[in-house]
């Protein structure tokens, strides 16, 4: 009986599409940091509103506003969140450009690492950690400033794990 030829995949190709992805995938979280930023911002002007209007605290049981130290407070938790925010969409911007353009690969992993902060959205987490393999694997091929010396070893090593 003849055996089935294996199949041969192009490991360039699939750590480009991979590369491509996740630079997609960058470029989202830059998107979705502007949006939190956007939220955050709509957030405080409700606040705000809210709290500094004594017109809202009129028919209340109590009828005294909350202390001006209660929003100061909140003021610096949005400053520190804003900060926080457009720190991420920046830097998730930068690492999908050189993720796209292969280069700069250890602040694409820091970016990565950062990232897996960001636990209430799952793809972003997911993001971070599908980064550290795809962007951490040293092809010559994929990275330029990967060692000229590291390539045939992992030659060697992706051929012997294609035969297991």
């Amino acid at each position: 009986m003849a055996e089935i030829p294996p199949l041969v995949r192009d490991q360039r190709k699939a750590d480009a599409d991979h590369l491509r992805l996740l630079s997609i995938f960058h470029y989202i979280g830059a998107g979705l940091a502007t949006l939190g930023l956007g939220f955050l911002a709509l957030h405080y002007l409700f606040l705000h509103a809210f709290l500094d209007n004594p017109d809202m605290w009129r028919n209340q049981k109590g009828g005294v506003p909350p202390p001006k130290e209660f929003f100061a407070l909140f003021k610096w938790f949005y400053v520190i969140f804003g900060a926080w925010l457009v720190a991420s969409g920046i830097a998730n911007l930068l690492s999908g450009v050189f993720l796209g353009r292969r280069k700069h690969r250890t602040f694409s992993l820091v970016v990565a690492g950062i990232n897996c902060v960001h636990i209430p959205l799952g793809t972003v987490s997911l993001r971070g950690l599908l980064t550290e393999p795809v962007a951490g694997s040293c092809d010559s091929t994929c990275h330029a400033d990967c060692g000229a010396a590291a390539a045939p070893a992992l030659a060697a090593g992706r051929r012997s794990l294609r035969r297991i």
